[in-house]
């Protein structure tokens, strides 16, 4: 009986993925690419515990154990990055992770649909521009002949050579970063925006509450927990920063500010061809990303918001 029914389970899986195959073919592109790249690729990460020679292969190199862990933490360099990826990632948190929410808020609120439409598109479009072309911009505004200085030529101010200047790097990138991204992260809340009940302002306006009150008292309540686990994630990156932008915008002058991690994992592990000092510096961001994510995932169970898991 048993062996029928299972005879008959698989007629019934094979009927449902011949039915259904043109969406199964499209599950399997996506499916594959995280299977070899991103898991399949995890294997290749034993590196980091072996002093690897590209001609030698992983099974024929030399295993070194915690070496190039300890000589990362060792490393003179290594408090400067690590303080340069915090710090930056936390200008990002602080200026970059709510102007989305207060973007979405305010759009939110505009009742006419052309205007609306036309505002949401152009908030996207910078997320859409290649890095090296937003780069490209950035370079050429600041520029000791750019638009920044220009203005400031034409009020008797004296030029300023930004990206020469470690200090002017932080607030570049920030604002970057913002203009890029701000409307693109806007769409989430957004979307949680449009499935809160609009009864709910509706009766709050006869009860007599103004729109601040209302988004404070319904529009924010109703899309805390997407806030909540956008935050988590938020929290988990931030000992990862994206470094191309970076690379097209640092040099030796701004070191001391615009160097973190990836940066000089790339240098590190990619230009000066060490790949088990790269990789044991890759686990070391990932672990201490997990262990972010898990506390940063109590605290929230702590004080009743949504988690995570």
């Amino acid at each position: 009986m048993r062996a029928v029914n299972k005879r008959r389970e698989g007629k019934t899986f094979l009927k449902n993925v011949k039915r259904s195959r043109w969406l199964y073919l499209m599950f399997a592109l996506p499916f594959l690419y995280f299977v070899i790249f991103k898991y399949g690729a995890m294997a290749w990460l034993v590196i980091a515990f072996e002093d690897f020679n590209a001609f030698k292969g992983v099974f024929a190199s030399k295993w070194v154990g915690l070496k190039w862990f300890r000589a990362f933490i060792q490393d003179p360099y290594f408090w400067n990055i690590v303080k340069n990826t915090i710090v930056l990632n936390l200008w990002n948190i602080v200026i970059c992770f709510p102007a989305p929410i207060l973007l979405a808020l305010l759009i939110n609120e505009v009742k006419n649909k052309a205007f609306k439409k036309f505002t949401q598109t152009v908030s996207y479009l910078p997320y859409f521009l290649s890095t090296v072309v937003v780069c490209g911009f950035i370079t050429n505004i600041v520029a000791s002949d750019g638009l920044i200085n220009q203005i400031l030529k034409a009020l008797g101010m004296e030029t300023v050579t930004f990206l020469m200047e470690p200090e002017w790097f932080r607030p570049i990138y920030v604002i970057s970063e913002l203009w890029q991204g701000c409307g693109w992260g806007s769409i989430i809340y957004l979307a949680a925006l449009a499935g809160v009940d609009q009864q709910l302002y509706e009766a709050a306006s006869i009860d007599g509450a103004s729109k601040l009150q209302q988004l404070f008292h319904i529009s924010l309540p109703g899309i805390v927990s997407v806030i909540s686990i956008q935050f988590l994630l938020t929290i988990g990156r931030i000992l990862s920063i994206g470094y191309e932008k970076i690379i097209l915008l640092y040099n030796g002058a701004t070191y001391k500010t615009a160097d973190v991690i990836s940066t000089y994992v790339y240098r590190r592990g990619l230009i000066e061809a060490n790949y088990s000092y790269g990789a044991a510096v890759s686990i070391f961001q990932s672990v201490i990303a997990l262990l972010l994510v898990v506390m940063a995932n109590k605290a929230a169970k702590k004080v009743g918001q949504t988690s995570l898991w």
